[in-house]
C-alpha cells in the first residue's frame, strides 16, 4: 500500500520548503517515491497508484519512459531480430523505421514525447484522426497502428507497461470499401498482351498467370523446384527488394502446385536455352545470373507493352495472380483447393478476396427451394 507524509526542509539560503511524499513498493518490490507541492496531488496519485497496484496494471517505467524511449529499443530489438534470421526482414525494419520516423515521431502530429503512463486508447485515437487529416490513406493508417500495436506489444514484454492502449483502436474506410472485390484481367487482354511480349517475358507472364506465384516467390524459384516428372511447382522461399531470400508470408506459403503439360514444355524449352541450367539455378535470372530486379522488369518491359496495345485494360504484375485464380476458380476448384494452391493463411482471406467469383448455382437452387416452401 502507498502512504503520504508530509517533509519540511530548509535549503542553503534558510528558506523553508515543504512538500507531501508518496511511498510505495512497486511490481518488482522495488521502494518508490515521489514528491507534490499538495497534500491534495499527493493524495490524488496514491488512489490512482493504489488501484493500478490491485489491478496489475502498475509499471514503475511508464512515468519515465515516452513512447519514442520505447519506439527506439523497439527498433533496436528489430535489428537483433534481422541480424539473427528471426522472421525480420531488411524491408520489414525498413517499413517500421518509415511509419515510426513519419508517422509516430513527427514533430507536429506524433506522439513521441507522450509519456507511457499517460498513452491511451483515447490518445491513439487522436493521433489517427491527425494522421488522416492531414491526408495519410486509409491503408496507409492501419499499417501504422499495426507498427504502433507491435512496439507497444515489445513495451509490454519489456514490463514497461501492462496493457496496449492500440489495441482495438480501428481506422473506419470508407462505406463502399467493402464491397471492393478483386478482378482479375480479362482473358482477352490477357491473351493480347501475351501476343504482344517478347519470348522471355512472356514465359515469366505465363508463369506467374499459371502459378499464381508472387512476384518475390517466382523471382526466387530454381530449377530445383520445378518437377519435371510430375509436372510440379515447389514454393518454398521467396526474395525482397534488397535481393535477401526468406520463407513466404505464411506457413500456408509453402506449398506445391501443379504445372500445366503446355508450361512445363515452354520451361524444359528455356531451360535449353539458358545459360543458368543448373539445379540451383534461378529460373528467371538476370544476366549475371542474380536475383531479377522486379521494379527495373516493370518499368522497362511488362508496362510499355500497354502503350504498344490499345483497347487492353491496364493491370499491374500481381494481377497476374488474380488470373490464375480466377482460372482455378472457373476450373471448378474448390474453395479449400484454391487456398492452398493460392498459399493464403486461411479459407476466410480466400472467400474475402475472390468468394464472388465463385459459381452461385449452389446458392440460386437453394433459394428455388425456399421459395417453393413458402409459395407453393
Amino acid at each position: 500500500m502507498a502512504s503520504v507524509r508530509k517533509r519540511n526542509w530548509k535549503i542553503a539560503t534558510g528558506e523553508a520548503k515543504t512538500a507531501w511524499i508518496v511511498d510505495y513498493t512497486d511490481n518488482r518490490s522495488r521502494r518508490q517515491r515521489k514528491h507534490f507541492q499538495t497534500k491534495k496531488a499527493a493524495d490524488s496519485f496514491r488512489i490512482k497508484i493504489e488501484g493500478q497496484m490491485q489491478a496489475g496494471t502498475y509499471r514503475a517505467a511508464a512515468d519515465k519512459l515516452t513512447v519514442q524511449d520505447a519506439c527506439e529499443n523497439f527498433l533496436e530489438h528489430c535489428e537483433g531480430r534481422n541480424q539473427r534470421d528471426e522472421r525480420m526482414t531488411r524491408k520489414m525494419l525498413a517499413v517500421y523505421r518509415g511509419h515510426i520516423s513519419n508517422y509516430i515521431l513527427h514533430p507536429k502530429h506524433g506522439v513521441g514525447t507522450c509519456k507511457l503512463s499517460q498513452f491511451t486508447a483515447r490518445s491513439v485515437g487522436e493521433f489517427r484522426d491527425r494522421i488522416r487529416e492531414i491526408g495519410i490513406s486509409v491503408t496507409t493508417a492501419r499499417k501504422v497502428l499495426a507498427t504502433l500495436h507491435g512496439l507497444l506489444e515489445h513495451a509490454i514484454s519489456q514490463d514497461w507497461i501492462a496493457t496496449n492502449a492500440a489495441r482495438g483502436t480501428k481506422v473506419i474506410g470508407p462505406r463502399s470499401e467493402g464491397s471492393k472485390k478483386v478482378q482479375p484481367p480479362s482473358k482477352d487482354d490477357m491473351r493480347r498482351v501475351l501476343r504482344a511480349a517478347r519470348e522471355r517475358l512472356r514465359l515469366m507472364l505465363l508463369f506467374a498467370a499459371s502459378t499464381g506465384a508472387r512476384a518475390g516467390e517466382q523471382w526466387a524459384a530454381r530449377w530445383r523446384d520445378v518437377d519435371f516428372v510430375k509436372h510440379e511447382l515447389r514454393i518454398s522461399r521467396r526474395v525482397d527488394v534488397y535481393g535477401e531470400e526468406s520463407a513466404p508470408k505464411s506457413i500456408a506459403g509453402v506449398r506445391t502446385v501443379p504445372l500445366s503439360d503446355q508450361l512445363v514444355a515452354m520451361l524444359k524449352t528455356w531451360r535449353l536455352k539458358s545459360r543458368f541450367s543448373k539445379m540451383d539455378d534461378l529460373i528467371f535470372p538476370n544476366r549475371n545470373g542474380r536475383y531479377l530486379g522486379h521494379d527495373n522488369l516493370i518499368k522497362r518491359q511488362f508496362l510499355p507493352l500497354f502503350d504498344e496495345l490499345k483497347g487492353v485494360n491496364r493491370f499491374n504484375w500481381h494481377g497476374l495472380r488474380h488470373f490464375a485464380v480466377s482460372c482455378w476458380i472457373e476450373a471448378g476448384l474448390t474453395a479449400k483447393t484454391v487456398q492452398t494452391f493460392a498459399g493464403h493463411a486461411s479459407l476466410q482471406v480466400t472467400m474475402d478476396r475472390y468468394g464472388h467469383l465463385f459459381p452461385s448455382d449452389d446458392h440460386r437452387r437453394a433459394m428455388d427451394q425456399i421459395a417453393r416452401g413458402l409459395f407453393s
